[in-house]
């Protein structure tokens, strides 16, 4: 078969070169279309259920909330563990699948079940879903910076401007923000005061709950003109909270909310804090990355919005990135880079010293990146990233790729050597692959067999080596198709010329005058 497909190439070389002309165009779109990533993504398919129960201390939320919805999810079709865990009014429930399954279709089932046990829940309470992201989707994190502005005004400018505009970017699943005092309008009420005017806790909550809302009408004709009718109760202001009124004394006069209370603006309890250099306080944004998105082009569309939202913020504001995945991506792509030009310039060399034939190098050199392309094509096509682990599988595979084309090119150098012009050029070429190629290609073949076992890993050690595999396999298996295709042609068109004979290099002159007195020593013994 070999003996054919070697002869049939060789004989329609054109078509052939065409082909693989195309094999590399392809190679290169995906090449540059490929998702770019840090790390393989090694979390499992999870999906997380928040519900908020404002007020209320763990024990209740993991009576009320947490275990009437950990019951519920436990039969979720191909779920695997649910996890429920409660705190100071809030409550968390974590869906993990088994892997493979799809997280939209997961998230669909999850709320088919929160809506069977909606009704088990306390009255206003309703769970949601947490982002559709990963562990890995924490791909960008800034910091506002001024010197005009406070922490409050900063996280006003972060919360009602800032995360709204970059959830806007394609792939962005979320931006939580960090840091910084929530302004809200603080009611304290006075309980001597209370007691004077007769108003309960649950006027003044009644009141400002009715307070605060528009109420609409309908419509009033005049003069074959329409006018809307609305009622405007919206709370704008302190003085608007402080006019509400809670009830009535027995003078029948208004008793307003700032006869009770005092009505202030200031910042809502606080959790926790961002810190930023040892310098102080700041206001943060964390930018989640959508689960299966391009994390380099993410980020990259991420950091040129925050250069156009720097042009409308305030004068002084500064948005600083404080974390960049994207490095980590460019430099484990540089390595690769690195790489493929040091193995071309170490074959280009070793070509040289013991061939003494400069176009026998690029036989060699050019398989290099066509395997390399191969490679990526099968990648784009299956859906692997390009990351730290899939990126070191084709670098690992790289000094192996070579060899074939080393060995045939060593070969037709000594069919040269030997037939002194006697056979037609390409006869030569011919005989000199099917001499060796089928050898060499079930080599490379084994070698690519040879990490079959790394695909039986499960969970997260299968998520963080299969990358590797998949490009160490596709990068050798390309190159043991080249050597049996595209090298005898290119052997044909730059093997020509005069080629020296072994004798009559130096370095192996040396070589071989080393060599014996060690294998005389050898026979003796």
């Amino acid at each position: 078969m070999f003996n054919w497909l070697i002869s049939a190439c060789i004989n329609n070389r054109i078509f052939v070169l065409i082909v693989f002309g195309l094999i590399i165009a392809a190679g290169i779109g995906a090449a540059m279309t490929i998702p770019l990533d840090a790390i393989p993504d090694l979390s499992d398919v999870q999906v997380i259920v928040f519900t908020e129960y404002p007020g209320q201390d763990p024990q209740v939320v993991e009576d009320q909330v947490t275990y009437p919805l950990t019951t519920a999810l436990l039969s979720v079709p191909y779920a695997n563990v649910v996890r429920g865990y409660s705190f100071f009014g809030y409550s968390f429930v974590y869906v993990i699948f088994e892997d493979g399954t799809d997280l939209y279709w997961a998230r669909s089932r999850v709320l088919e079940y929160l809506n069977y046990v909606s009704g088990r829940l306390p009255v206003g309470i309703t769970p949601s879903l947490g982002p559709d992201a990963t562990g890995v989707g924490w791909a960008l994190e800034y910091v506002l910076t001024s010197e005009n502005h406070d922490l409050a005004q900063l996280r006003s400018i972060q919360d009602w401007f800032l995360r709204y505009e970059l959830q806007t970017v394609p792939g962005v699943s979320e931006v939580a923000s960090i840091g910084g005092f929530v302004k809200q309008y603080q009611v304290t009420v006075d309980p001597d005061k209370m007691l004077a005017y007769n108003v309960g806790i649950g006027d003044v909550t009644k009141a400002l709950r009715r307070s605060n809302q528009d109420v609409g009408g309908r419509i009033v004709e005049l003069a074959e003109t329409e006018y809307i009718v609305r009622g405007k109760g919206y709370l704008t202001s302190i003085e608007d909270i402080e006019g509400i009124p809670v009830g009535v004394t027995e003078d029948h006069v208004a008793i307003r909310l700032a006869d009770v209370a005092e009505v202030a603006i200031g910042p809502e309890l606080r959790r926790g804090l961002a810190e930023w250099n040892g310098e102080g306080e700041v206001v943060g944004g964390i930018v989640i990355m959508r689960f299966g998105e391009n994390a380099y082009k993410v980020l990259e569309d991420v950091k040129e919005r925050l250069a156009e939202l720097q042009e409308s913020l305030p004068e002084g504001v500064d948005i600083v990135v404080a974390y960049d995945r994207s490095s980590l991506i460019e430099r484990a792509v540089e390595t690769l880079k690195e790489k493929l030009l040091e193995e071309s310039i170490v074959v280009a060399l070793v070509c040289l010293l013991f061939l003494m034939h400069a176009r026998s190098a690029l036989v060699a050199i050019l398989t290099l990146p066509v395997g390399i392309l191969m490679a990526f094509l099968v990648m784009r096509i299956q859906g692997v990233s390009a990351n730290i682990m899939s990126l070191g599988g084709i670098a690992i595979a790289i000094g192996a790729m070579v060899d074939a084309a080393i060995v045939m090119i060593e070969n037709m150098h000594k069919k040269l050597e030997h037939d002194g012009g006697k056979t037609p050029h390409w006869e030569l070429v011919r005989q000199a692959s099917i001499e060796v190629g089928p050898s060499l290609f079930f080599s490379l073949m084994i070698i690519a067999l040879s990490f079959l076992p790394v695909f039986g890993l499960e969970d997260q050690e299968g998520r963080l080596f299969r990358p590797l595999a998949f490009t160490k396999t596709y990068a050798m298996a390309g190159a043991a198709i080249l050597s049996v295709t595209l090298v005898p042609i290119l052997m044909g068109f730059f093997i020509r010329g005069r080629i020296r004979p072994e004798a009559e290099n130096p370095i192996n002159r040396a070589l071989i005058a080393a060599y014996r007195p060690v294998l005389h020593f050898a026979m003796r013994r």
